[in-house]
């Protein structure tokens, strides 16, 4: 990687023409930017639901919360075997085109959940999901930086932002929505906003052909590069300490305050605006920020896992959502400019780290929170973020 401020390459996506003349859809603004962030911000709300519902999907279905917050880990059960194999198995296909149908799938998926009258069902229909979450976040980045060339930080933020404003918005309001309506009804509803953003997104991003090297010979020289790959395990490391704690952050809240439930959600969004802002302003030092990021992810977990007041937890939980949310921003740059020649399979390993970690997180954390409750879990979580840390600051700054 570099710690420089001089542009990296952005991606070996083949460029398209200035306009689609189909469409009229134009290159260079931010339309693109805004409609694959407001995609992802629904994949990434429907993913989450389940973190928001716990209690009463749990009881509906007949499960226990430890095994309910399966339902989180089968989307990413689905997206590592989907991220690395999506663009092997249609090199060709122009990305808007994919993009569009995987929000698609998201809307049929989200739309199984809310009917399925068991959890087996529930399951598979969260498997469809995490197959529709995994290929867009594997293209979305180099969808972005071909429609808006040159910015490619500015595409990972805006990405990054999306997922945020899912937490800020999306898991408290389906917690919220989930206990006025129930939370089937809260699932139908991510169906329809999956809908309206495919809509939105064949509108506002031009065409996307697939890069001519895309497919398996991309992916292979991605795994080759053995820097990119001690960055791939740390990033795993990570996502491992936060998921096994986060389907589970209500749990934490309702042993200090249940009645606090709405706004320390939200304010663990806050702090993910704040960390993926302080992420993209400093993506001339990203092995600082990759190293820094976890470390403080680390030390708020421990904090509320300790917290017996709503102050301490609240600075917890708002550390929390900074320290997090600055390492998908962080990492998704550092990949690609250790690998810019194979961008999108850099790009694909990184969100198949993500969907390990998390099915490991949340299989482990559901696991520890049956068993020995929810204090275990973050403090599991907390070892493992840290050593993500240590991986990150030892990584020599070099380009692959």
């Amino acid at each position: 990687m570099t710690t420089t401020s001089d542009p990296a390459p952005t991606s070996s996506t083949t460029p398209t023409t200035p306009t689609d003349l189909a469409t009229g859809r134009r290159e260079g603004g931010l339309g693109p930017i805004l409609a694959l962030a407001a995609g992802i911000a629904v994949l990434v709300s429907s993913e989450f639901l389940p973190a928001g519902v716990l209690p009463s999907l749990a009881a509906d279905v007949g499960v226990s919360e430890g095994t309910a917050g399966l339902a989180v880990a089968a989307t990413a059960i689905a997206g590592a075997f989907t991220a690395p194999s999506i663009a092997v198995l249609l090199p060709r296909t122009d990305r808007r085109t994919v993009l569009v149908g995987l929000l698609v799938v998201a809307a049929v998926a989200n739309l199984a959940v809310a009917l399925a009258p068991s959890f087996l069902l529930l399951l598979l229909g969260r498997l469809v999901l995490g197959i529709a979450i995994a290929g867009y976040w594997s293209f979305a980045f180099g969808a972005g930086t071909v429609a808006s060339p040159g910015r490619d930080h500015v595409v990972a933020t805006s990405i990054a932002l999306g997922v945020t404003g899912a937490t800020i918005v999306g898991v408290p309001l389906g917690s919220l929505l989930g206990d006025a309506i129930g939370w089937r009804s809260v699932f139908a509803l991510a169906a329809g906003l999956s809908l309206v953003s495919a809509l939105v997104l064949a509108r506002m991003l031009p065409s996307v052909p697939a890069s001519p090297g895309a497919g398996f010979a991309m992916l292979r020289r991605a795994l080759a590069n053995r820097h990119l790959m001690a960055g791939i395990g740390a990033v795993m490391l990570v996502a491992f300490g936060n998921f096994a704690a986060y389907p589970f952050i209500r749990l934490a809240i309702d042993e200090v305050d249940p009645g606090a439930t709405t706004w320390l959600l939200l304010l663990w969004g806050a702090g993910g605006l704040v960390g993926n802002l302080t992420a993209g302003r400093f993506a001339a030092h990203l092995r600082v920020v990759a190293a820094v990021a976890p470390v403080l992810l680390a030390a708020s977990l421990l904090v509320t896992a300790q917290a017996t007041t709503v102050p301490v937890l609240a600075l917890g939980i708002f550390v929390w959502g900074l320290a997090f949310n600055a390492v998908p921003v962080a990492t998704q740059l550092w990949v690609t400019r250790v690998e810019p020649e194979h961008a999108e399979s850099a790009v694909a390993l990184q969100v198949t780290a993500f969907q390990v970690a998390i099915t490991l997180g949340a299989a482990s954390g559901g696991a520890l929170v049956d068993a020995h409750g929810v204090v275990t879990a973050l403090a599991l979580g907390a070892g493992l973020a840290a050593g993500g840390g240590v991986v990150f600051a030892a990584l020599r700054d070099a380009r692959a």
